[in-house]
């Protein structure tokens, strides 16, 4: 069976599939944030792994962690997905295509599985939010780096004496009448906004909305999008049979 791991910078994402399954067609999947680790032990003991693919953008420390947790159970070591210069078709455009986040790199392939062909932008909602073009032709132009919708509002009750700490949810209206839908209001609009503008200047075919947050931020897009779960795991799926099962972390 086939690991796939997305440690992010909040939570561990993962999912289990079998060797010859089509990429998102998992046998399970879950995710744990970062201080429930050791859950994943018990969750992928018995699965008979033979290979994990591991994106990993929370640190070393992260590495080391993982490193120690799969140990037992892989007949060697995992996998360390890392950006490159072109993969399954998909080239990157970055500066220098081996500073982009693995995370990014991991979406954009996973929306070109699932919409091949089109003009993408593929945001992903997570602690920060990541908003990346993707060319029908199949380059990664590169993107924006925004804080996320749980740190917009963090920041705000941090950095301010009277305005309060407001909890993600869905949109109030966008003139609300009280302070804290205001606040959920405006950083919802900044999410929204930053998606529909990348949308506009590229121009996209279709924007695939992923992370914790995107159930909160998609309904607010005029733009046609797909909401999907695990973007990330879905393009280290595609990517697995590109990959050396004996790759060193960069």
């Amino acid at each position: 069976m086939l690991l796939l791991v997305d440690a992010g910078n909040t939570r561990i994402k993962w999912a289990i599939a079998a060797p010859d399954a089509a990429p998102g067609d998992w046998t399970a999947h879950g995710a744990v944030p970062h201080a429930e680790l050791e859950r994943l032990q018990a969750a992928w003991a018995g699965q008979g792994l033979a290979r994990a693919i591991v994106s990993n953008v929370a640190g070393h420390a992260m590495e080391a962690q993982l490193t120690a947790l799969l140990a037992p159970l892989l007949p060697a070591p995992p996998t360390w997905f890392t950006s490159r210069a072109e993969l399954k078709g998909l080239r990157n455009r970055y500066r220098n295509p081996t500073q982009l986040g693995s995370d990014r790199f991991a979406a954009a392939l996973g929306a070109r599985c699932v919409a091949p062909g089109k003009n993408l932008v593929v945001a992903t909602c997570g602690t920060a939010t990541t908003v990346d073009a993707v060319s029908a032709a199949g380059d990664f132009l590169g993107g924006m780096i925004l804080p996320g919708l749980g740190l917009m509002l963090g920041a705000l009750a941090r950095g301010t004496a009277q305005l309060p700490q407001v909890a993600p949810g869905a949109s109030p209206e966008t003139f609300a009448d009280h302070t804290s839908a205001a606040i959920l209001s405006g950083c919802l609009a900044a999410q929204a906004g930053a998606i529909e503008r990348a949308c506009a200047a590229l121009p996209a075919d279709l924007c695939i909305v992923s992370g914790g947050a995107a159930a909160s931020v998609a309904p607010l897009l005029s733009v046609p999008h797909w909401m999907l779960d695990n973007i990330v795991l879905v393009g280290l799926h595609a990517a697995a049979p590109f990959l050396a099962s004996d790759s060193a972390p960069a």
